[in-house]
Parts: structure tokens; sequence; C-alpha cells
């Protein structure tokens, strides 16, 4: 078994670290946390009881309790993800807030946004944040349901639980309690 620590890395109990893990700069596991082989860790700090599964990255980020992430997702710097949350395979989270439950399960992006509880996000979704000059934010609220493939263009701001069809380019607030669609049939 390998692991290459680079910095310093303090554990709870119950901490299991498979082969090929790297570890840079700062890091905390709480108690019973697992990394899958493949994992880099770098100045972050990873709650009890989550699972980092295999090749996915997490950098200056901080993961709350009882998360799953992986296998192959990238968390970027900025990040901050709550109890509860998974957040799934080619899945690239940058400077969000991800709140309690929600749940990226595969194939997104999710940068520049803030998420509040019990978000789900559909296989796809991206949040087009650069404008050319500058990053604006996406503001989802408790509740929201968004399909596959949607793109959302910040600033946008998604209501209570809203529900977008999937395909749909959003490009002005979305509100609350209601299902938008934004595609030609």
């Amino acid at each position: 078994m390998k692991l290459d620590i680079r910095g310093s890395l303090e554990c709870g109990k119950n901490v299991k670290i498979d082969t090929n893990v790297v570890i840079e700069g700062d890091v905390k596991f709480g108690d019973n946390v697992k990394i899958d082989p493949n994992c880099i860790i770098k100045d972050s700090v990873i709650g009890s009881d989550t699972k980092i599964q295999a090749n996915s990255m997490v950098e200056t980020a901080s993961i709350g309790k009882f998360c799953l992430i992986g296998p192959y997702a990238r968390i970027r710097p900025g990040t901050k993800l709550n109890n509860h949350v998974q957040i799934g395979n080619y899945v690239e989270v940058k400077a969000a807030k991800i709140g309690a439950g929600c749940k990226i399960n595969h194939l997104s992006y999710i940068g520049d946004a803030i998420l509040e509880k019990n978000v789900i996000i559909g296989a796809g979704t991206i949040t087009c944040n650069f404008d050319g000059i500058k990053n604006n934010d996406t503001y989802i609220e408790n509740g929201a349901f968004i399909g596959s493939s949607v793109q959302l263009v910040a600033p946008v701001r998604v209501g209570k639980n809203a529900i977008i069809g999937a395909g749909s380019t959003i490009t002005e607030n979305v509100p609350a309690n209601e299902l938008t669609i934004a595609r030609r049939d």
C-alpha cells in the first residue's frame, strides 16, 4: 500500500485509506472516513462517516458528515458541502455551497452556486457561471428538482420546490412551486 503525505494529516477513529492516495497541505479526516484508491486530497476537511470513492480529487474544500463523493468527482477550491450530500461520478463542483441532503449524482458542473437543502440535480446539468468577463452566481432554493441536461445561465435564481424540465436552458429566474420548461419539442 502506498500513501503519500505531502503535508499534515489529522485523522479521527476508524479511518480507512486505500492505496495510491495523495494528501497535500493540511488535511483533516473525521471518524469513520473512507478514502478509496487513487484519490488526491489537498488542504481540506472531510467530516465523519464520509466516503470519497476512487479517482476523486478534493482541493481546498470542506466536506460535511455522511457525504458520498465520486467516483471520479472533482471538488474544487471554495466548495462547502453540508451533511448527507451526494456528489457522483464525473461531477465537478467549484466555489459552491451545497446544502444538506442535496444530490448531484453524475456528469454535472456546479460552479459559483448556492444550493439550499434537498436539491436534486439531474445528469448533465451545468451552471453557466462565466460570462466572458466575470463569474456570476446561481441560487437554487430548498427542494428544487433540476432535470437532466439543463443549463442554468447565471445570474439566475430557482425558487423553492421548483421543477425544471430536462433539456431546458434557463436565462431568467424560475418561480417557486412551478414546472418550468424552456425548449422546443
